[in-house]
This record gives C-alpha cells, structure tokens and sequence, in this order.
C-alpha cells in the first residue's frame, strides 16, 4: 500500500486505542460489563451491531455468494420481506426477552426451566459458538495478507510460517485488549465510531468504484464465465442475473432463501455471537427501535460490498482487464488448497484493481469490522462461560472484583482458542455453510426452548431438553457427515433446517404430554403485579392504556411509539413491501412473458446499485448524527447510574436475583452481598 493508505489505518488505530483507554473508566459493575449498564439507545445499537457484518471474513463471505449466485439470490430473498419485517418491528422474541431483565440466554432458560438446563445450554451454545467463530480470525486474517500484498510464508527459526497466522496473532491481541479494558461499554463506543467512520468510507469506495468500471463491462462479467478453454457465455440455468434462469445454480439458490427463512425466524436471538446486545438497550421499546434502524442502516451498507465483488469479477473476466487477470491468476496460483484459492479470488482482484486512497479506505473499513466483529464475538462467548456455566454453580455470587476479572480470563481463553483453531483448521466449507451447520449445533434445539419459553405457557422443561438433544444431535451428525464424507447429500442450510423441524415438532408434543401446570407467564416478564418501578413500569402501564384498535398494530406499533417511530417503521414497512410487491408482479409477468437479460441487467443496476447508493447518502447522516447523539447520552447515563451488585446474571428460586432480594425471596447470605 501507499503511504497515504498506510496513513488513514494508522490513525484509525490511535483513535480506536484512545476510546478504548477512556471508556474503561466508564466501566464500575458486572452489569457495565457484561450489558453496557443496559442504558443504550436506538442509534447506538444499530450502528454498534452492524459493525458485525463489516469486517473481513464478512466481504470474503459475501464474495463466495456473489461469485456463485450473482444478483439472483437478491430476487428470491425478496421472499423473506413479510415475515421478516414483521418479525422485526413487532420485536419478536427480543421484546419479551428484554422483559425478562436477563444478561444472558442461558440465565433465561434457569429462570423458565432449570439450573441443569441452563448449565447444559450453557456449555453446548459456549462450545458451539467458539467452534463457529474458530474460522473468522483466520479468514479475516489471510484476506488481509493476500489484500496488502504481504508475503505468503515467513521463515521463523527456520520454519516456513504462514503469515496469517502472526497476523492473526497480532489482530486477536489488539481485540483482546479493547475488548478487557471496559466490555461492552468500549466495545459499543469504538464500534459506533468504527460504524459512522465506515460509513463515510463506504461512499468514498462506491463513488470510485463506479467511476472505474462502466455498467456494460459489468454486465459483460455476469453473463459469462471463465473455463479452461476461455471466457464464454454462461450456459442455460446458471444465470447471475435472470432468478428464473439460475435454477441449475448449486447451493446458493432458491430453497436456500426458503429453508434460511424458516431457520432464521425460528432462531431469532438464539444465537449469542452478539447477545450482549440484547440486554444493553435502556428499555425494551428501544431495543425494538435499534433493530428497526439497523434494518435502514443496511440499505446504505450494501452497495459497497456488491460493487466490490462484481467489479473484481469483471476484473477476472472483462478482456479490457486480461492482463491484469492473468496477474491475479498467478497469485492465486501459489495457494496450495482449493477451497482456500475459490476463497481468496475476488479478495485478491480487489487489492488489485484499487487505486491509492481507496485501498487505504477499504482497509481502515475492514480492519475496523475486524476489531469490532472479533471484540463482540469474544466478549459473547467469554462471558457466556462464565455466567451459563460458572455462576449458576454458585451458591454465594463472586464480588463484582472476583466476578469481572474471570469474565476477562475466560475471554482470553476464547481468544487463545481461536487462534490455535484457525491455525490448525482445514476449511472445506463455504462460509455462510460452516457458520449455518456450526449453528446449527445449539440453534437446532434451542429455537424451540426460547420462543415456547417466551410465548407458550405450557412448554416444560422435559419439551425443551428433548427438543435441545435432538436439534444438536442431528446437527452434530452433520458436520461429522460432511467432515469424513465429500459425497454427503446435504448441504449445511439443508442439515439445520432438518433439525430444526424436528426439535420443533418433539417440544410440542413433549411439553402437551408433561405439562401440568402452566408456567407463570407474567412474573418472568415484569407485567402486571410483578412490574418493576421506573421505565419499564412505566412502559407496561403505557401499554395497559392502550386498548383501542388500530391497523398499526397488526406490524407490532403500540403506544409506546413517539410520532417519529411511527415514521420511521411505517416507512420501514412500506419501503420494504414496495419490493415484496415487485417480486410478486415480476414473477407473474416472467412466468407469463419471460423477460430477455438485457431487461435484467437494467432491473439490477438501478434496484441493486443505484437506489442503494442514494441510501448510503441518507445513513451516513442520519446515522452519524444519531450515533454521536446516544454516545452523549450513554456517557451521561453512566455517570449518574446507580449499581446493584446483585444484578449478576445470578438467578434464585427461578427469579434473577436482584428481582429476588426485592422480593425478600433471597437466602440471607445472599441478601447480605448487596
């Protein structure tokens, strides 16, 4: 890289170190920790979160898609647009979680089934989602060498080391220190500045990008095909722009989306990569509204990724750029595994084909998205550890000092087991494959358990260990299967959607079968007797008086909603339908009179770049002004917060344990801690 590129990074690294140093003061309790001292708002979750899917491994996952399936799985994902949306601002699942005042999942499963059960999930999702973000330091890692043209191999005391894996090494430490310093406190702020910085970036790269490559090269590049014997066109079934000329496409089609729709819905939340925050937001009603932003944060998002990846494929295929392509050819040549070439191809191209500047951008954006995704992800399963599996096997709860510093051992363990695993790993999956089977393993069961467990007061604790057994089983079976097995017919979509289906049916008729006694719905959730004084009071009581009838509620809008959320997810509702509506009359009308590729081409480049780019100018704005706007108010918050030392995770008598001290339903040893 240039000096200039190398300059942008370097300053994004003293500003993402200075936060990290001064928010650790911010940091006074276990539930600072661990829940950012729940008193996050909207805008700082959703620019916060989304700093998840910006970082390296992320852009090569979203590459391998791009590659095999082109635009045509953006047609059939419009599929998903109801059920999604309505998933989304009803607040599925998160409201009524955020209800229940728990830190973390498996707290939740304790309180509405067993101590035994949560110590089990507790392990299983720990050792699951360890397993699944085992990969991403590594992917990220090799992106990064291939992306700054570092040597492949290093000799170190004589040995030939691959250089992601030092790489790796050195990113995972800067990680690890953000992520000790101050939890989730540090890692809500340096994400949401890493988020609006990005932003800005996204524009520089999408205004670039579009004035280096022209539409008609572009198109040229989706519908041909590079082989052995040259570039031609692509042949009848394997289009990358006509969704009704794509179904000889493999793994990345149509029952893709659909068997994704149905898992997605079913593991709303399950999976705790990111569950601090879940319980980080100041009510339940914002916690709601920072998943509705986030979905308008992701239109402006995007462009940048799609246009990377179908520049770098014309790169590849266009004879205007064929000695470029012959160059990146020869680099990827020198990758010793296949999956790892297919992996790295459009990686490569980019670092190619970007001019000074650019790639300094794109590298700030991904090394940011690295220490933002990687952070959320330690700090996930560290503290899942210790508060799923260690806490709940205490009888007298650790002091704040005691219990903050295992929370920093145990994520430093996570740390040293990523590294170790992604040096040793072989890949042979797709990425978007291995995270869905890897999920899969705690997913598959526990969907089940969560949505019963929040919505139906007669699932049982013997429904919900029945359902886990099974979904994780087969999903277990799978991985296996597809490990010693090259030839196994199911792909990894395919294995969690199997089981899930078949966790689903076992809660149900296993709950019906040993329910007797309906489970007291409204002491778990805070509601009427048993609401607590202060916001989430009052927010029950605004729901109270909220009787009357009206069409808003059927997408989840409730009294809780100012005029501006009303807006806001109003126009998040009809924006998105608009394109249900587009994927209903454009199926018809293909199906009726097929429309020629030159149709689709024009469809795509206003629908998939140039409306997009028109909202990453309105959420670089919008967000950047929110983001500082909930920064201010979080540092004010936590100033003035007053600390329970016995808001711990900790659960007595099926109740956490704060809620029980009130109550006076506490042993006295305990209460005595307070």
């Amino acid at each position: 890289m240039h000096w200039l590129d190398w300059l942008l990074v370097s300053l994004m690294m003293v500003a993402v170190i200075w936060i990290a140093v001064y928010t650790q003061r911010y940091m006074n309790s276990v539930a600072d920790f661990l829940s950012g001292g729940r008193v996050a708002g909207r805008y700082l979750l959703a620019v916060a979160k989304g700093e998840m899917g910006a970082g390296a491994v992320c852009f090569v996952a979203a590459f391998e898609v791009m590659n095999k399936s082109g635009f045509t799985l953006n047609w059939w994902g419009w599929i998903n647009i109801p059920v999604g949306l309505i998933v989304a601002i009803s607040g599925f699942v998160i409201y009524r979680y955020r209800e229940t005042r728990v830190m973390t999942l498996a707290q939740f499963f304790e309180v509405r089934y067993s101590k035994a059960f949560r110590i089990f999930t507790g392990f299983l999702g720990f050792g699951a989602g360890i397993v699944n973000f085992g990969i991403i330091p590594a992917v990220g890692s090799r992106f990064l060498v291939y992306f700054l043209g570092l040597p492949a191999t290093l000799h170190i005391a004589g040995y030939a080391v691959p250089t992601y894996i030092p790489l790796m090494g050195v990113l995972l430490s800067i990680t690890l220190i953000m992520t000790l310093s101050g939890g989730l406190i540090t890692l809500m702020v340096t994400n949401c500045v890493e988020g609006m910085v990005s932003q800005i970036l996204y524009l520089v790269l999408i205004f670039g990008l579009v004035s280096m490559f022209s539409w008609t090269e572009i198109n040229y590049a989706l519908t041909h095909v590079a082989t052995p014997a040259g570039v031609v066109e692509r042949a009848a079934g394997q289009s990358l722009l006509n969704p009704f000329d794509s179904m000889g496409l493999k793994d990345f089609n149509i029952w893709y989306v659909l068997m994704g729709m149905v898992i997605s819905i079913y593991g709303t939340m399950a999976w705790q990569n990111q569950s601090a925050y879940n319980a980080a937001a100041v009510t339940a009603h914002e916690s709601r509204m920072g998943g509705i932003l986030g979905r308008w944060r992701e239109m402006g998002k995007g462009p940048v990724v799609t246009l990377l990846g179908v520049c770098a494929m014309t790169y590849l295929i266009h004879p205007d750029f064929a000695a470029q392509a012959v160059s990146v050819q020869a680099e990827i040549a020198k990758i010793p595994q296949h999956q790892i070439q297919q992996q790295m191809e459009i990686p490569v191209a980019v670092s190619q084909m970007l001019p000074i500047g650019m790639k300094g951008a794109l590298c700030v954006i991904l090394l940011m998205g690295v220490f933002g995704g990687d952070g959320t992800h330690l700090h996930s399963w560290g503290s899942l550890f210790i508060q799923d599996v260690l806490v709940p096997l205490r009888k007298k709860p650790f002091t704040p000092q005691e219990h903050i510093k295992l929370l920093r051992w145990s994520i430093t363990g996570v740390a040293f087991f990523a590294f170790f695993f992604g040096s040793l790993f072989q890949q042979t999956e797709y990425i978007v494959m291995w995270w869905q089977v890897t999920m899969g393993l705690f997913v598959g069961g526990a969907g089940a358990a969560i949505i019963g467990g929040l919505y139906w007061k007669k699932g049982t604790t013997a429904g919900a260990w029945t359902a886990l057994i099974a979904g994780s089983g087969l999903s277990t079976g799978g991985i296996l299967a597809r490990q010693f097995n090259e030839n196994f017919p199911l792909n990894g979509m395919q294995i969690s959607f199997f089981a899930t289906m078949i966790a689903v049916a076992l809660y149900v008729v296993v709950s019906l079968l040993t329910c007797k006694e309906d489970y007291n719905m409204d002491r778990m959730l805070h509601r009427g007797q048993y609401a607590k004084k202060g916001v989430e009071g009052d927010e029950e009581a605004v729901l109270e008086k909220d009787k009357k009838f009206s069409w808003s509620k059927i997408i989840g809008i409730d009294a809780n909603f100012s005029r501006a959320d009303r807006w806001i997810t109003i126009g998040l509702f009809a924006w998105t339908m608009i394109w249900f509506v587009v994927f209903l009359v454009g199926s018809l009308w293909n199906l009726i009179a097929p429309w020629p590729t030159s149709v689709w081409s024009t469809f795509w480049y206003w629908v998939a770049i140039g409306i997009p780019i028109f909202w990453a100018v309105v959420g670089t704005i919008w967000f950047t002004w929110g983001g500082f706007h909930d920064m201010r108010l979080l540092f004010k918050y936590l100033r003035n917060e007053k600390r329970n030392a016995l808001d711990n995770g900790m659960v007595v008598n099926h109740q956490n344990l704060d809620d029980a001290a009130e109550s006076g339903e506490a042993p006295a040893a305990i209460k005595t801690e307070k």
